[in-house]
């Protein structure tokens, strides 16, 4: 959050009325007034187009990313080309930030987002790269049956969600994600509820990464700086609100 700093210089005029008028003395005084304004927040998604975004490791977005009712939906091809992925990354990259949107998963369906995503052509995926926040059908994804740690909003096999605080698939969630390398803390904001706390660096997390799937992956979790990135992993997924601050 940035401060604002006013210099405000008042004339204060100290006088008593049983005193005579050449008694009154004229103080000036600066007081300084500390103004908490909140940092502009950038909408990365207006609703209505893609500006801002592109395809992970291609161009621009287009089949088979859609705009429906202000959101941006997914629907993976059935049959899809060897290789393909329809990933979105921003064209910015962000290091400390506040980033919130809502999101709305098919049933039995499973995608994420991440942070600290690099492109690059020796990574084929963002997840190589980003930490993932899970976007799940905890009812019915299978994925949810391998721990806790895989449950919509956990940071994904990571750190587990403080509780259940997640609306059922084909429902809107809101969540907010904090990336904040000046204080060392992360957190996930889920329909309100604060459900998951992390460090961003440092043994603490080092230790969070060492006793995941990740502890073995050289490029994982390596880039402070980063762009925002939106998975696909083959199923429906929609997304909208998408805005952030940066810290």
């Amino acid at each position: 959050m940035r401060k604002s700093i006013l210099f405000i210089t008042l004339a204060l005029a100290f006088a008593c009325k049983d005193k005579p008028k050449e008694n009154k003395e004229e103080v000036e005084e600066t007081v300084e007034v500390i103004v908490e304004k909140e940092s502009d927040w950038v909408v990365l998604f207006d609703g209505t187009s893609f500006d801002g975004w592109h395809m992970y490791n291609g161009g621009e977005v287009a089949e088979p990313w859609k705009l429906e009712d202000g959101a941006m939906v997914l629907y993976p091809p059935e049959e899809r080309p060897e290789g393909a992925n329809y990933n979105l990354v921003t064209d910015q990259e962000f290091t400390d930030f506040v980033l919130t949107m809502d999101w709305k998963i098919a049933e039995g369906g499973n995608s994420g987002f991440f942070w600290g995503v690099k492109e690059d052509e020796k990574y084929g995926e963002p997840y190589l790269t980003g930490p993932e926040i899970q976007v799940l059908d905890d009812e019915r994804h299978p994925d949810a049956k391998n721990g806790t740690d895989r449950l919509a909003g956990s940071l994904y096999d990571i750190v587990s969600p403080s509780e259940n605080s997640v609306n059922p698939a084909g429902e809107w969630n809101s969540v907010e994600l904090m990336i904040n390398h000046k204080t060392n803390e992360g957190h996930v904001i889920q329909n309100g509820v604060k459900i998951v706390e992390f460090p961003v660096q440092g043994p603490e997390w080092e230790g969070l990464v060492a006793n995941s799937k990740f502890a073995d992956w050289e490029d994982f979790a390596a880039f402070k700086t980063g762009k925002i990135g939106l998975q696909d992993h083959g199923n429906v997924v929609a997304f909208r609100n998408i805005k952030i601050k940066e810290l």
